[in-house]
């Protein structure tokens, strides 16, 4: 079976797929927002990616959030919490991290089902 990859650049890309297993990373696009704006901007991005490779915010399996301050948490549920449909939850971990970029607040990394 092939691994399928989108957006593909030297360093990355924006998800890989392998039979019905989707992975894939989002960091937020406006830098100076605070982290409920970057974390509905990740969000977003994350629904366009799932959607691109066949999938849906229902199929998440499994989720970690990076923060870069884990007193954002309250922050970041209320936005979380809004966005994934009651009844889908997936496995979660919430974890406090130097994060890629001094300006990002919040990264993710999923795992979905297709």
């Amino acid at each position: 079976m092939a691994i399928e990859r989108h957006g593909t650049t030297q360093r990355y890309s924006d998800t890989c797929a392998y039979g019905n297993t989707i992975y894939l990373v989002e960091t937020p696009q406006t830098l100076d927002a605070n982290v409920a704006t970057q974390t509905r901007e990740v969000l977003a991005g994350v629904e366009k990616l799932l959607d691109q490779a066949g999938s849906d915010k229902t199929r998440l399996l499994m989720v970690t959030i990076y923060l870069r301050d884990i007193e954002d948490l309250v922050a970041v549920n209320a936005v979380w919490d809004r966005w994934v449909p009651r009844g889908t939850a997936p496995a979660r971990v919430c974890v406090e991290a130097k994060l890629s970029h001094h300006d990002f607040l919040v990264e993710v990394a999923i795992i979905a089902a297709r």
